[in-house]
């Protein structure tokens, strides 16, 4: 089973698109949202969404979002239709180990890492009835390795382009999982998170995005950077989805001891359908809106729906201090040396990397491939940030920081249940010889990521055809509570989104 290539004729795209397209983002709005109990990828759902992989990834390529992936993964649904997922079909992001393939992380030092193993979280996944349909593109090494990378682009994959906008950037890391579900590839996917990795290619590419409380969900067999941070979760169309896959592979792992002291329900797609934001109070973090004025527009559009749904609006004044960011990325390299190390020393078989050195030695070895576009040199810092202590400082200095000087302050002192602000702005150009530029000033889902809390991106309109997502954070455990907000707010949402063109951008009316 590996990836089919097929070129197809114009004509015969045209008309796929035309046939098979998913009901596009721009219908699901306020109440045209419903809670659907019946199976959703069915054995001709699921048929379409492999032609249509074929059609907008393998001919060209066109959106490099899919890696590899079944064909027959109708045969499979069909026999998934008495368990809680019914068949449907999901995407894994290519640092998340499944059975059938090679997990890569996008880089040619592991492209014959087929370890013949299930993550835990997707040996949950199969057994609630999801099918794995196949493996998405991301950015390599989930974005760790360099300053000056381009999200989307791994030596394995290329580059992933954005349905809405194709010469636009997906963002990252999880830029294949978000571009193929906003592509209509499957029902959902699975994407993993350090800092935004979940909620900033959701929000670009339309979707809903869910990143858990760490320790919800297993990382074991998932390619690593931190043990503090790190975290898998659903990137969907609509919370309900997200809600369901996020039930399917939530669970304790005795080998990620995290996930022991986790506060799960057994459930989270409970509520969802009567959640109400009457009398919630919500604190609204101006300070994270950003300079741009059409950003700054949709936001108060969706605090608009939110105070006609009758939530209670308190804005929140935070400014990170500058201590955070001293630490933030010295923890970060830290950790990800000695995971990364651990992870690949204890890979079953010979060949390929044991350590991150090993790592750093391929890509210099191969910097024709590897290296092209930008170098590694968080990678290189990583090798030599070696000091525990100094480690250690800098993590009580982050905890402390994000969660009791950070969130839990927030929602105590003013008396509020929630968090919101722009997730991001409007995808930008993709530009491989520059790397990314991101919308400066735009969002605060650092201090979820940072504190390990869950976080929600839900579509909340467009500028310029282009998604923006509204997001929504809550206090560590509290994944049900964000969720229930999540279903209210995108109930009660009026906006209408954008849908994808699958072409390159130009200003509307053009």
């Amino acid at each position: 089973m590996g990836m089919n290539r097929m070129n197809l004729a114009r004509p015969v795209l045209a008309l796929l698109l035309a046939s098979t397209a998913a009901p596009t983002l721009a219908q699901q709005t306020g109440d045209d949202i419903r809670i659907k109990e019946r199976p959703s990828s069915t054995i001709t759902e699921t048929r379409a969404q492999t032609e249509r992989i074929r059609a907008l990834d393998d001919a060209g390529p066109m959106l490099n979002a899919v890696i590899t992936y079944n064909p027959d993964a109708a045969a499979v649904a069909v026999t998934q239709t008495e368990k809680p997922l019914g068949g449907r079909t999901v995407l894994v992001k290519d640092n998340v180990e499944t059975a059938e393939w090679p997990t890569t992380a996008g880089s040619l030092a592991l492209a014959d890492n087929a370890t013949g193993r299930d993550a835990p979280l997707i040996a949950l996944l199969r057994q609630n009835g999801g099918v794995v349909l196949g493996k998405t593109n991301l950015s390599e090494w989930a974005n760790i390795r360099s300053n000056n990378s381009t999200s989307g682009w791994s030596a394995v994959g290329g580059l992933t382009r954005n349905p809405y906008a194709t010469d636009r950037n997906t963002c990252g890391s999880s830029s294949g999982s978000g571009a193929a579900i906003a592509a209509g590839f499957a029902w959902g996917a699975i994407g993993t998170e350090t800092n935004g990795s979940i909620t900033c290619p959701a929000s670009i590419n339309g979707l809903v995005g869910f990143k858990p409380s760490v320790g919800i969900v297993s990382r074991t067999h998932v390619v690593p950077i931190s043990s503090t941070q790190d975290t898998a979760g659903p990137m969907t169309r609509t919370v309900y989805d997200a809600a369901l896959l996020l039930t399917a592979i939530a669970g304790p792992d005795a080998a990620d001891p995290v996930t022991l002291e986790a506060k799960r329900v057994a459930d989270y797609t409970a509520g969802l359908d009567t959640a109400s934001l009457k009398g919630v109070r919500i604190g609204v973090l101006r300070g994270a809106v950003g300079s741009r004025a059409d950003v700054a527009a949709l936001f108060e559009a969706a605090l608009a729906d939110l105070a006609r749904a009758g939530a209670v609006l308190v804005d929140v004044e935070y400014e990170a201090p500058g201590e955070l960011w001293e630490a933030a990325l010295p923890v970060l390299l830290f950790e990800l040396r000695v995971e990364m190390d651990k992870y690949l020393a204890t890979r079953p078989g010979t060949a390929g990397p044991r350590s991150l050195a090993d790592v750093v030695a391929f890509n210099k070895a191969n910097a024709d491939t590897e290296m092209r576009w930008f170098n590694q040199d968080l990678f290189e810092q990583a090798l030599e940030t070696t000091d525990a202590e100094a480690y250690a400082t800098n993590l009580a200095t982050l905890r402390r920081l994000t969660r009791a000087e950070g969130i839990d302050k927030l929602l105590t002192e003013n008396t509020v249940s929630f968090l919101v602000a722009p997730t991001e702005g409007p995808a930008w150009t993709t530009d491989l010889v520059n790397g990314d530029h991101f919308a400066n000033g735009i969002g605060a889902g650092y201090l979820a990521a940072i504190a390990g809390y869950p976080h929600i991106t839900v579509p909340m309109g467009g500028v310029e055809g282009l998604p923006i997502g509204f997001s929504i954070m809550g206090g560590q455990w509290q994944d049900h509570d964000v969720l229930k907000a999540g279903a209210a707010y995108e109930k009660a949402r009026t906006a209408q989104l954008p849908a994808p063109t699958f072409e390159r951008w130009k200003p509307a009316g053009k």
